[in-house]
């Protein structure tokens, strides 16, 4: 609908300066040499008129349109990953950009259409954004101008804004070793494809090396490592109910995901034993279910919210440092207890 809009013209008219003066108020400008009396004249008239920027003229002289296109391939529609577009979109708006948003579900013919599309509108720079954190292929062109990857890599080397899986694998077995699991420990979820595969996955291998690396400094071995065909729940019950029928029965569990371990909580639970009385079980992610298990699942967050803001302010501030990974918090709950006697 079209309607009258307030000109920087109108805003001198009524404020009795110069088109000139009111736009050197209005933009900041030093040195104008007004009055105070005359800096309010302008900002009242601005309000009163409901004055706004004519952004597409002030574009064509800075060469920025103060917009960021994020391209996806299934996050914005995935309840899981909302944060990612929820911490962009709030870092955008404190710095005055509005985030033009797009989902490919993976359809290359689409892609070229939304991102030539975006690029029409002169976006001052891409997000390009995974659901799974993987390597990936980046459209030629969005590489013309400033790329910032969001939970992926690709062989251009981009700068990219991933969590710190690696950490968290850390974390989470540091939670077993602290309330003194030392021989029994199992993991369920080892999965070639995963580890081997930087375009399936990159969380896989950083998890099992964070794992293994706190293990190994305080010279424990895990007792033994289950292989899952992927990481949903029935996975998970089927290599709980293994473990179980094993001549020596683990204390705790690192479940490589929370589904995995929402399928460990039902086999443990069909056994007759409680978490974590009989078994203590750690986890990834912090799916939105883990707090309502019972008891609550002590598992490490993905921070997708602040992986959104920090790719927005990496795009914007730009820099020579690669963005460092982002920590994956633990969320302490009531799985996790001393082994029993």
């Amino acid at each position: 609908m079209a309607r009258n809009r307030a000109t920087l013209a109108d805003v001198a008219r009524r404020a009795g300066l110069s088109k000139t003066a009111a736009s050197m108020v209005l933009n900041g400008r030093e040195g104008t040499r007004l009055s105070a009396e005359a800096h309010q004249r302008v900002f009242a008239a601005a309000e009163e008129l409901g004055y706004r920027p004519n952004l597409a003229a002030r574009s064509l002289r800075t060469r920025k349109t103060a917009t960021i296109a994020f391209v996806s391939d299934i996050v914005a529609t995935t309840r899981f990953a909302g944060g990612l577009i929820r911490g962009a979109l709030d870092a955008a708006r404190e710095r005055d950009h509005v985030l033009l948003i797009t989902e490919t579900q993976g359809d290359a013919t689409f892609e070229q259409y939304a991102i030539e599309a975006m690029l029409d509108r002169q976006v001052d720079g891409v997000i390009y954004a995974a659901m799974a954190t993987r390597r990936l292929t980046v459209p030629p062109a969005i590489l013309g101008g400033p790329v910032v990857l969001l939970n992926a890599t690709s062989p251009e080397n981009l700068p990219a804004v991933l969590p710190d899986d690696e950490r968290a694998g850390r974390t989470v077995a540091t939670a077993l070793l602290d309330h003194g699991h030392r021989d029994r420990i199992a993991l369920i979820g080892r999965n070639r494809l995963k580890e081997d595969d930087a375009e399936v996955s990159l969380a896989a291998p950083a998890r099992l090396r964070g794992i293994h690396r706190a293990l190994d400094d305080a010279g424990v071995e895990l007792l033994t490592e289950c292989f899952c065909a992927e990481w949903l729940p029935e996975h998970g019950y089927a290599a709980m109910h293994t473990l179980l029928g094993r001549a020596v029965r683990p204390t705790a569990i690192v479940c490589m995901n929370d589904r995995l371990a929402f399928g460990a909580y039902q086999a443990l639970a069909e056994a007759g034993l409680t978490v974590p009385d009989d078994i203590s079980v750690v986890s990834f992610d912090d799916d939105p279910i883990a707090a309502w298990l019972r008891p609550g699942l002590t598992t490490t967050a993905l921070p997708h919210e602040q992986m959104g803001r920090r790719a927005v302010e990496f795009l914007l501030d730009g820099g020579d440092a690669e963005p460092a990974p982002v920590p994956m918090p633990l969320r302490r709950r009531r799985s996790v207890a001393a082994p029993a006697a």
